[in-house]
């Protein structure tokens, strides 16, 4: 059945697993958010650059969050389910059961992180191949995606894990596998993390180049060999066991997931923007950006230089006397300081390239490091304040620097479409739109990942003809803030300052280098 507006009472559970919590929410078919739960899960770091985290531990989280956001409906209004999750590392034996991904051999612990960087040497091996399929993924592979994370399992604990596996999923898959018993996997995952390729699969030549070639020889099947789009309905829906674990009916639709960043996108860029004097308008959908501000892109980093900052005691009695967050303190804190100038301004001499853990996109260079110039010795309440705005606008000139990368590979982006915590923040928000000089526009639902889950769950259930369909009746948009066109020389000249930084840490670093 086609436009869901008609039937009422019909419901859609998305889930979210992101890097230190589940969310759920119950979504209606307007994509209005009814419900909302989360959960914290445990995470694990037993050495340096080690992250790791446990499924059956996740898995819990998921019916925690699912069984308290369906209480007092009636359950059998769930039409659909949706999950979404970061791009970690699932590892099972041939029989489900959870493997060690670890050195002491505790299976609890049988996840990966996707922020892990343990595959150093071995992503550096793959990248030397220069391998026709790294043009899937910018060029260069990135340390946290899976193939140099599978070929450090079987170089370091082939006995333990590697010999044993029976099934390697990335997290959305696995938790889409264990609420239906459906081992289909994603294309989100597979072509974003894995080089599979939509066009042509798998690439056999890929997998034996760099020492893999075991995946080739079973055709697959312990990475996957049935691939289906997002929002595709998996096998009969939710099996007896997963239904009892998460609180709703057998047979509910379940959809295939998406990771956590792609469901922000589905959940916002879809959104009618007819009305709001946008460029995009008219324009295909492929001129909207989606921007996920959750903790890979930003909070690590804006956290890191607040929280070590000598001020910070002071700032958080400060903002907890004012019941306020320490964000919202600090950008009130900054309009105070500004005088007659635009806050932006305050950082003419403060610069900041936010690399903290290496960059991902689009560098893919895991070496870099953070770097600020234009240090005082004044270590007052202004100067953090400063140093958090310097951040915030480093993380949006690494928005523009993406939006460039794309430009030249011939995409062509005219609006951003923002979501995730940041969003909330309006600092953060001018300063995307004042920096890329482009319109944002924020949706009506702020959890918009959620939305997106529970999108792919309507899509699943049969009740939209297709994901654009449900996107465009489940997506709105709330408010529009538009980039400070005067502005843009100061910050034409900032963002020149950025790209040097890291131009002058590349030098630094062939310095340290050379003879």
């Amino acid at each position: 059945m086609s436009g869901g507006d008609q039937e009422p009472g019909r419901y859609y559970v998305g889930v979210d697993v992101g890097t230190g919590s589940v969310r759920a929410a119950l979504v209606d078919q307007r994509g209005v958010l009814l419900a909302f739960a989360d959960q914290p899960i445990n995470k694990w770091e037993p050495q340096f650059s080690h992250h790791e985290q446990s499924s059956e531990d996740i898995w819990a989280a998921c019916c925690v969050v699912t069984k308290k956001v369906v209480q007092g409906i009636d359950v059998n209004q769930v039409r659909g389910l949706g999950f979404d999750a970061t791009c970690s590392l699932v590892v099972l034996d041939k029989q489900f059961h959870p493997l060690p991904v670890n050195l002491e051999g505790d299976s609890r612990r049988n996840i990966i992180m996707w922020l892990d960087h343990r595959a150093v040497s071995q992503v550096h091996r793959i990248n030397e191949t220069q391998h026709s399929v790294l043009q899937y993924v910018g060029g260069v592979m990135s340390v946290e995606m899976q193939a140099p994370k599978l070929l450090w399992l079987k170089e370091n604990l082939r006995e333990t894990c590697w010999d044993k596996a029976g099934h390697f999923f990335d997290l959305p898959d696995f938790l889409s596998w264990k609420a239906t018993g459906v081992t289909a996997r994603s294309l989100c995952s597979l072509v974003c993390k894995w080089t599979y390729s939509a066009e042509k699969g798998w690439d056999d030549s890929f997998w034996k180049t760099i020492g893999l070639e075991d995946f080739v020889a079973d055709n697959y099947s312990k990475i996957g060999n049935q691939v289906l789009p997002p929002g595709a309905s998996l096998g009969n829906g939710l099996t007896p066991e997963a239904a009892k674990d998460l609180g709703l009916p057998a047979g509910v639709a379940v959809a295939a997931s998406l990771i956590d960043a792609h469901a922000g996108g589905l959940g916002v860029i879809g959104a009618d923007v007819r009305g709001h004097g946008l460029s995009c308008e008219g324009q295909p959908v492929t001129s909207r950006l989606a921007v996920i501000c959750g903790t890979s892109s930003c909070h690590m980093g804006i956290d890191h230089m607040v929280q070590g900052h000598a001020a910070f005691p002071e700032l958080q009695a400060k903002a907890a006397a004012r019941c306020q967050s320490v964000y919202a303190y600090l950008n009130s804190h900054l309009d105070l300081i500004k005088k007659a100038q635009p806050v932006g301004f305050l950082t003419v001499d403060l610069h900041v390239w936010p690399d903290f853990h290496g960059n991902r996109s689009p560098l893919a260079d895991l070496t870099l490091k953070g770097m600020v110039t234009g240090l005082k010795l004044s270590q007052d309440l202004d100067d953090l304040a400063i140093l958090y705005l310097a951040t915030v606008q480093a993380i949006a000139f690494g928005t523009r620097l993406i939006i460039e990368a794309m430009e030249a590979a011939g995409h062509s982006v005219s609006t951003l479409f923002l979501c995730g915590g940041l969003s909330k923040n309006p600092l953060f928000v001018q300063m995307h739109a004042d920096i890329t000089g482009m319109p944002v526009i924020l949706s009506r639902e702020v959890e918009s990942v959620l939305v997106g889950a529970a999108i792919l769950g309507a899509c699943a259930s049969g009740d939209f003809a297709s994901v654009q369909e449900a996107m465009a009746k489940m997506s709105k948009v709330g408010k529009v803030v538009f980039p400070r066109l005067e502005d843009k020389r100061y910050y034409d000249k900032k963002y020149k300052v950025f790209l040097k930084l890291v131009e002058h840490q590349k030098e630094y670093a062939a310095i340290m280098k050379g003879d």
